[in-house]
């Protein structure tokens, strides 16, 4: 089962992907990830993308498809794989497309975890930190006995930079703007299933295995 995972900062895709690799043994590629092992193994792609990152230009398409192909030949992707930020753009969906076609497979399904943007406005300002020591607290249910004071360690709870509204709604502009063509790009080829993703994880999760079960190669 090959599967795309798209959706919105704070849609929750994370935590969604982390149960579909304990329930279904797929590999979670955050192309992030690999990307950075690129770099850090010096490949020779991984090689000729920091060149471009170390110049402060973007890496090309043709340098970032070379890098998610060369992951997904990898045997642990023989049976399938769960593909997480990548592709972001259309013509990056068009280099995927290309990509498998080569290798003699194809995407199965796209998962749109789908949340209104009010609720991800909320859930991406509810985040609180504690300076001292790190841990994480919500205000939406989570937060210690003085919402200013760690329970942990006593140090400053607080609000960081990233998670400001201005922030966050620059985030989701940015994604509406790059990303969300994608959903209708897929839609139109027929491999787009949304699921409803402003509800409980576990109801969540419940969708996106039925995308999976009903999508596996048997």
């Amino acid at each position: 089962m090959n599967v795309i995972l798209l959706g919105a900062p704070g849609a929750g895709k994370g935590t969604q992907a982390a149960k579909m690799v304990q329930t279904f043994g797929l590999p979670h590629i955050s192309t992030g990830d690999i990307f950075r092992k690129a770099v850090a193994d010096g490949t020779p792609l991984g090689l000729e993308a920091k060149r471009y990152m170390d110049a402060g230009d973007l890496v090309p398409d043709e340098v970032t498809i070379g890098i998610v192909k060369e992951r997904l030949a990898q045997p642990d992707c023989a049976e399938g794989f769960i593909l997480d930020g990548f592709p972001r753009t259309v013509p990056q969906a068009d280099a995927l497309n290309a990509a498998l076609t080569s290798m003699g497979t194809a995407l199965d399904a796209v998962i749109l975890v789908d949340v209104p943007r009010e609720a991800l406005v909320e859930r991406l300002t509810a985040r609180r930190q504690c300076r001292a020591c790190g841990k994480i607290y919500n205000v939406m249910g989570d937060m210690p006995a003085d919402a200013a004071v760690c329970d942990e360690c006593g140090g400053e709870v607080y609000q960081r930079a990233d998670d400001t509204v201005e922030t966050v709604t620059n985030r989701l502009d940015v994604y509406d703007r790059n990303t969300m063509p994608l959903v209708e790009y897929y839609r139109e080829r027929g491999l787009l299933k949304a699921v409803d993703g402003a509800r409980d994880v576990d109801a969540v999760f419940e969708d996106v295995a039925a995308v999976v079960r009903g999508g596996q190669r048997g």
